[in-house]
């Protein structure tokens, strides 16, 4: 053979390995997002397992506070049928609000402070929150890692060609940075 076309067939292997695991690496990295923001779910699915039993426990003592459990129904039905990543954030973010207005309203009743079932629930339901937002930064750390292998030469070329565009961080709604007003 001639040395021209050894060269030749040496760059092509090269280009050819380096696309390879550079595609391999997309893929690692894209399935990362993915299994994070499964974990967000799990968590979000664990607060809509929990708020049902919040709610009965004080439905009773709090009959006339029928729009805040409304609020928080209506949240769950939409995040249960939600399509799409960006529905399934505002359903949760909304049943958020809800949650908030809910335990707000609760403060008003002092019967339900000192019901143990009803301090239980609460407390899970901290726990929950505390490891939803741990969750959503795990995520936001994996899509930071992502993006920047989608985004950084020459590995972008590759991306491009494959279809692996820059995914989303989390982010909050417009509304989560006020406090929920409670009305009676």
């Amino acid at each position: 053979m001639k040395k021209s076309t050894i060269i030749i067939i040496a760059v092509v292997v090269i280009v050819l390995g380096y696309v390879g695991l550079t595609y391999n690496g997309l893929v690692t990295a894209n399935t990362s997002v993915d299994a994070q923001w499964a974990q967000v779910e799990t968590q979000y699915q664990r607060r809509f397992d929990l708020i049902p039993n919040l709610v009965e426990a004080v439905k009773g003592i709090m009959a006339q506070e029928q729009e805040v459990f409304g609020m928080i129904a209506d949240a769950r039905t939409r995040y249960a049928g939600a399509g799409s990543t960006d529905e399934k954030v505002r359903a949760a973010s909304d049943l958020e609000t809800g949650l908030a207005r809910l335990l707000v309203v609760m403060e008003n009743y002092p019967q339900l402070q000192s019901a143990q079932n009803v301090q239980a629930l609460q407390a899970q339901i901290e726990g929950t929150e505390n490891r939803i937002a741990t969750e959503r930064g795990r995520f936001n750390d994996e899509v930071r890692s992502y993006n920047l292998k989608v985004s950084r030469f020459p590995s972008k070329l590759v991306a491009s060609t494959f279809g692996f565009d820059a995914k989303e961080y989390f982010q909050s709604v417009d509304q989560a940075a006020e406090a929920p007003k409670v009305e009676f």
